[in-house]
This record gives structure tokens, C-alpha cells and sequence, in this order.
């Protein structure tokens, strides 16, 4: 089955996990994978089908990437895709509240659709977002939207802020590529 077949199936199956109604444009993973310029790791929240993974592998092929899907099917099609790759199927919550310390600057580079996201999931995963950035200036997020605001409103105070990057116009519909880090 074609990636973009799985992700309809999917996005019909279940609307307010997936939050795109077509797999990220070339043109959008590219604007992704620059966001993630500088990192010594990267975590990819939300990988969907990979067409952001494979923008992050040819831009940064020697950044150990860890892959994140929640979704069993998708994360099992990224396992074949990306072999050299930890993929792991786990909510983006759960990997960033257990993930090791480290020195190395992280960027997270998320597909998340929060603007979507069931409440429950949305709070838990954007706390969980803002407090591993806050643990360690030098780490960020870079966050795409289908809106002209910021992805997620911030729960836990200062030292934070969002930074629009760029807007990808070639992309059904167009995005917004958003970066969160210290200000």
C-alpha cells in the first residue's frame, strides 16, 4: 500500500489524530529538516508516513534520529522505511518524559496536529514538550501549523517563545513552520 493511501486511511479513520488531509509536501519536509540545522539529536514527533523523515535523512544523515509514531500501522511502515532508524510506537508524551539526560542539542521536529489534537492528548503532549525544552536552553522545537498562529498556547510559564520561520505556500493546505525555544 502507498504511503499516501495509508495516510488516508487513516485520516478517515481517525480525523483528530491525524489533523492533515494529505501527507506534508517536499517543500514543507525540506523547511522541516532546515528547521533541525545545528542539532547533535533529533526526535521526530508525529512521523506520519516519512515524508519528513526522509527530509531529515538527507539533510542530516549523520544525526542519530529517533522516530516517534503513535499510530501501530504507520510506525510499522517507518521500521521498514527507515531500518537504520529507532522507531518507536509510543505517544510523543511518554518518549519525551522518559528520555535520557544529555548535553547534545536536541531539536524536536514535530508533525503533531495539536489545533486537532483531542484536549487530553494536545495538554499532555505540549507540557511534555515545554518541559523538556526548558530542561536544557539549547534544545527546540520546530512545529509546523494550518493556521497563522502559534501551534500550541504555552501552559507553563515563561521562558519560552514562539518564533514564526517561514510559510511553505506549496503544501495542500499551506503551513506555517514554527520554531519554540528560549527567547
Amino acid at each position: 500500500m502507498r504511503a499516501a493511501t495509508a495516510f488516508m486511511m487513516l485520516a478517515f479513520a481517525r480525523p483528530t489524530m491525524v489533523g492533515a488531509i494529505w501527507p506534508s509536501s517536499r517543500h514543507l519536509a525540506q523547511a522541516m529538516a532546515q528547521g533541525a540545522d545545528g542539532a547533535g539529536r533529533i526526535v521526530e514527533l508525529g512521523a506520519g508516513t516519512g515524508a519528513i523523515t526522509e527530509a531529515l535523512c538527507e539533510r542530516h544523515p549523520e544525526v542519530p534520529t529517533t522516530v516517534v509514531e503513535l499510530q501501530p500501522e504507520l510506525a510499522h511502515r517507518l521500521r521498514e522505511r527507515f531500518a537504520g532508524m529507532t522507531v518507536l510506537q509510543a505517544p510523543a508524551h511518554e518518549v519525551l518524559e522518559a528520555w535520557p539526560e544529555g548535553e547534545e542539542p536536541v531539536v524536536l521536529v514535530s508533525s503533531l496536529p495539536f489545533r486537532s489534537l483531542p484536549p487530553r492528548w494536545r495538554d499532555g503532549s505540549s507540557r511534555a514538550i515545554e518541559r523538556f525544552l526548558r530542561a536544557r536552553p539549547q534544545r527546540r522545537l520546530i512545529q509546523y501549523t494550518y493556521q497563522p498562529r502559534a501551534p500550541f498556547d504555552l501552559q507553563l510559564g515563561e521562558g519560552l517563545a514562539w518564533r514564526k520561520r517561514t510559510v511553505v505556500w506549496r503544501n495542500a493546505p499551506p503551513a506555517w513552520v514554527w520554531e519554540l525555544g528560549a527567547p
